[in-house]
């Protein structure tokens, strides 16, 4: 059934290819392009998205499994063709560090801007679990609302993968001066993040976890806890110090990035990938098939390439 939809979603694409007249695609190398996959739906869907389009055009694809932060070196020493989620306060700086030593190119943004920050399912609001909240300062009076089996009596933040972020809410939590009322876990996928919004609801509890927008959850409902401003040079890990790092998390890029011989081995690929840029609502679609619909990531990826055939002639034509 998988390559049934598959077959159907290629097939969508190339007919629309050929139906653009007086358009000529340029040669591409039949070499496969790589595309990495990392740990959270979006990127992982949006990946078989992309995969889709280049097949369409006559393209080979290959997936490998890739880090977050070192995605990018694979890029310039060209084991890995794209990256198609840079999002700029978790990878910026990877992604910078790279284009510095050569071998990536800025391949442009999606539409859709991005942030990252923690923060609760907007229920806990509305039944004010913990008043005063959003404000970051109600947290001080609410930890109880928030301690679980495995949080020592503190309240408990629930971040994603340590190698998303490293220290950085960590290090906020103690900026705060809230270390002594919260503790940080870190999650091993992004999926557990979604276990445990689920489970909270079900258990009428209140919970504190990492997220980020374009995501599923901007329709299910969640707000983001207000810090303090961010302001470049505030973290530690950008030379701030203790007393600056209590700071928040910007409204930032979501750029997409190109080995640098991608224009000259697939340029008709490369391109569809500088022309594609996709919207909040895009992107969250994609990751609801899979958080909240239960989909494989090849079939939602299938699925959503499908019903938006008008969205992908856009960088095709």
């Amino acid at each position: 059934m998988k390559k049934l939809i598959n077959k159907v979603a290629v097939a969508a694409l190339t007919m629309t290819l050929a139906t653009v007249s007086g358009q000529a695609i340029a040669k591409d190398s039949s070499k496969p392009i790589v595309i990495p996959v990392h740990n959270w739906a979006s990127q992982v869907v949006m990946a078989h998205v992309i995969g889709l389009m280049f097949e369409g055009m006559g393209n080979n694809v290959e997936f490998v499994p890739a880090d977050s932060q070192g995605v990018y070196e694979s890029i310039r020493n060209g084991d890995v063709t794209i990256s198609h989620e840079v999002w700029q306060s978790s990878f910026g700086a990877s992604f910078y560090n790279a284009m510095d030593k050569g071998g990536i190119m800025d391949a442009g943004d999606h539409e859709a801007l991005a942030i990252e920050e923690i923060g609760v399912p907007t229920w806990v609001i509305d039944q004010n679990l913990c008043p005063g909240l959003p404000s970051w300062e109600a947290l001080a009076n609410c930890q109880d609302v928030f301690a679980t089996t495995d949080s020592g009596g503190k309240g408990r933040i629930l971040e994603g993968p340590s190698s998303w972020h490293g220290d950085v809410f960590p290090n906020r939590i103690k900026g705060l001066g809230l270390d002594d009322k919260y503790m940080v876990k870190f999650a091993g996928t992004g999926d557990a993040l979604w276990a445990e919004l689920a489970a909270a609801k079900l258990e009428g509890r209140g919970t504190i976890i990492f997220n980020w927008s374009p995501n599923w959850t901007d329709a299910e409902g969640f707000t983001f806890l207000e810090f303090p401003p961010y302001y470049e040079g505030c973290r530690i890990s950008e030379g701030g110090t203790m007393e600056t790092t209590g700071c928040g998390s910007m409204l930032g890029w979501l750029k997409k990035a190109a080995h640098y011989q991608m224009p000259k081995r697939w340029p008709a690929a490369y391109k569809a990938f500088s022309k594609l840029s996709f919207t909040t609502t895009d992107i969250g679609q994609m990751a609801a098939l899979v958080s909240v619909d239960g989909m494989t990531y090849e079939d939602a990826a299938a699925k959503w390439f499908a019903e938006h055939q008008d969205v992908i002639a856009k960088f095709t034509q």
